[in-house]
């Protein structure tokens, strides 16, 4: 698939003119607040490489998001990246420019993802991570339907445990119809 439309949103694979304000965004320190740092330009471009990577690989991926004015993102899902065990460790995520916060942009663009994952992926359960303050993304999960899993939480294994974005909460959802899994151990 190589694009999704929303109400407001074009959810479509990546485009070269994309990098420029995907790395724009990725310096932005408002945007990348609860993360470790900001990217490099480098970086952002090999990180944009491993999304179509992984469309092609996989069939699905991180979306490129189009609202009415142009780019503001990424919405889609991902590779986990943590060994869950009884899981398929499939996350959906997101990360918005600040122009494009407050609008409902992530919410409607996470639930065509999640919907794209129960249905044509035919994923039974979805997960997604972020460190403890990040009431943003957490609200988001809520909306879309998540549930957080205490018994998931674990301290993130790239940085210090004492530091702010250390603690970080699960949020887990199973494909309508099916019970929701049992909290699990992560280990890394």
């Amino acid at each position: 698939m190589r694009s999704m439309r929303t109400e407001r949103l074009l959810l479509r694979r990546w485009q070269e003119s994309d990098l420029e304000p995907f790395a724009t965004m990725n310096a932005d320190p408002q945007v990348m607040g609860f993360f470790s740092s900001t990217l490099p330009r480098d970086e952002s471009d090999t990180f944009v490489q491993r999304i179509e990577k992984n469309f092609v690989e996989n069939g699905f991926g991180l979306w490129a998001v189009e609202a009415p004015d142009g780019f503001i993102g990424f919405v889609g899902l991902w590779p986990a990246g943590h060994t869950i065990e009884g899981a398929e460790s499939v996350e959906i995520g997101w990360r918005l420019a600040s122009r494009a916060w407050g609008k409902g942009y992530a919410t409607e663009a996470a639930l065509a993802a999640r919907d794209d994952g129960f249905g044509r992926l035919g994923l039974s359960e979805l997960v997604s991570m972020t460190s403890a303050i990040n009431w943003p993304s957490r609200a988001v999960m809520e909306r879309i339907g998540m549930q957080h899993y205490p018994a998931d939480d674990f301290i993130h294994p790239n940085l210090p445990a004492d530091h702010r974005l250390s603690p970080c909460v699960m949020y887990r959802m199973a494909r309508p119809g099916r019970p929701p899994e049992q909290p699990v151990e992560i280990s890394y």
